[in-house]
């Protein structure tokens, strides 16, 4: 047993494994959450009823659900992420100039993890959402901040979540995706050539901080129709340098 898992508290592990269970299903009764939890509905019961007492659930006729406890939440952490106004305005911006879905994501516990979205003149969706946490792989998003990361912390973010295939284009292997990200590093940007999504196809630039780290990744997304290999050398590159200039700009210097 590591040292972490001796100072984890069994209690509090099922209370998130509860919570986990209600995000993805929205709304679960106590027979429900405890088959999926592996545990007796009796010690489920008695987490849901705390939980509720504090006000992070609700119980509606014996269903359970997330409380809006979680917006007031979640408005907090969004003001946590630097210059977040600035990276709205910038998404909002390559979304309507390029007509494409244009995407912010940083990293967080070694998940890509997506900080805000514009698709207002796309035609394609995707199932990403602001909160929600993807692989590093498989993303143009996470292969642009993976080359800008020491190999030693893109082994340890591969050593703990792995490299699933989520398409039949997908690097599976660390020897693929050492080799991609060196491309990557000369080139100056990332590509997605539908590894998470078949019939989708991504770029993505790393954005680094005032002290030269990186702490995210802008991207375009759209269907393979559109995105050539001409359009994105001639057009969807220049706007995401020009996207994170800006960005860069103003958290270095304002």
């Amino acid at each position: 047993m590591s040292e972490d898992s001796k100072r984890t508290v069994d209690a509090v592990h099922t209370a998130c494994e509860i919570l986990d269970v209600l995000q993805s299903r929205g709304q679960a009764g106590v027979t429900e959450i405890a088959d999926e939890v592996g545990m007796a509905k009796g010690p489920v019961h008695r987490h849901l009823t705390t939980l509720a007492d504090h006000e992070y659930i609700v119980n509606e006729g014996g269903e359970y659900r997330l409380s809006l406890h979680y917006l007031d939440m979640a408005n907090q952490v969004k003001g946590m992420i630097s210059k977040y106004d600035i990276i709205i305005e910038e998404v909002q911006n390559l979304a309507a100039e390029m007509g494409e879905i244009a995407q912010f994501a940083t990293e967080e516990h070694g998940w890509v993890t997506y900080i805000y979205k514009a698709d207002k003149e796309s035609d394609v969706q995707t199932s990403s959402s602001p909160g929600k946490r993807e692989y590093f792989h498989s993303t143009a998003l996470g292969k642009a901040m993976l080359s800008r990361m020491s190999d030693d912390r893109v082994e340890r973010i591969l050593d703990k979540h792995g490299m699933p295939a989520k398409t039949e284009y997908t690097f599976t292997t660390p020897d693929e995706l050492f080799e991609n990200l060196e491309t990557i590093r000369q080139q100056g940007y990332a590509l997605d050539n539908e590894e998470n999504i078949e019939g989708l196809r991504c770029i993505a630039m790393p954005v680094t901080g005032a002290d030269s780290e990186v702490f995210g990744a802008v991207s375009i997304s759209g269907p393979t129709s559109r995105m050539t290999d001409e359009r994105i050398d001639e057009e969807l590159k220049e706007a995401l340098v020009r996207a994170t200039n800006v960005m860069e700009i103003n958290t270095k210097f304002a």
